[in-house]
């Protein structure tokens, strides 16, 4: 976790008018390498929210979160039949691959946090090749977007700083010699 998911959790609480933000973090997180236990990232996480009373931590037995079986487990846990899912743009280009993706779209409202390098215009024409209509969209300019957990990662590795680290995950992650390399 880092300053660029607080940002964009509190833009989208307001934007999105949310009552809460739930983090959930994959067992195994797909197209990332590098990343540290589950339990690490859930302590780093925890240890990340405490200090907002809107954010909170969900575990989650699955390995990996699908449409299907999440949202299933979501809705239970919940009570809800609709969920709001919050997003960075980069990830938008990627969704149409998702298995079952349209249950996602369909049911539930996204909220998209412009990263770098991406602009409101080029997200409305990636979602409009999407297969279905998404139920509701909203986008805004992320107050990070050149955030990123792969140089957040990085800099633990160095042990040293880059923008948007947080002091209690660096914290964490020193008293648990995380992001070491032996070889």
């Amino acid at each position: 976790m880092h300053a660029g998911h607080v940002a964009f959790a509190l833009q989208a609480i307001e934007t999105a008018k949310l009552d809460m933000v739930y983090f959930l973090p994959e067992r195994q997180p797909r197209h990332k390498t590098g990343v540290e236990h589950f339990a690490h990232r859930v302590a780093m996480l925890k240890r990340a929210a405490r200090p907002y009373s809107r954010f909170d931590v969900l575990e989650l037995d699955d390995v990996n979160f699908t449409p299907e079986r999440t949202l299933a487990k979501l809705r239970r846990k919940f009570g809800l039949n609709q969920l709001v899912f919050l997003f960075g743009s980069d990830v938008v280009a990627s969704m149409p691959e998702w298995p079952k993706v349209e249950r996602l779209l369909q049911e539930n409202e996204l909220v998209i946090g412009l990263r770098d390098h991406n602009n409101r215009p080029a997200v409305e024409r990636q979602i409009d090749t999407w297969p279905i209509e998404p139920r509701a969209v909203k986008i805004f300019a992320s107050y990070a977007p050149d955030v990123s957990s792969g140089r957040v990662r990085e800099a633990l590795r160095r042990r040293s700083h880059t923008r948007g680290l947080l002091a209690s995950v660096r914290r964490y992650s020193d008293h648990n010699w995380l992001y070491v390399s032996l070889a």
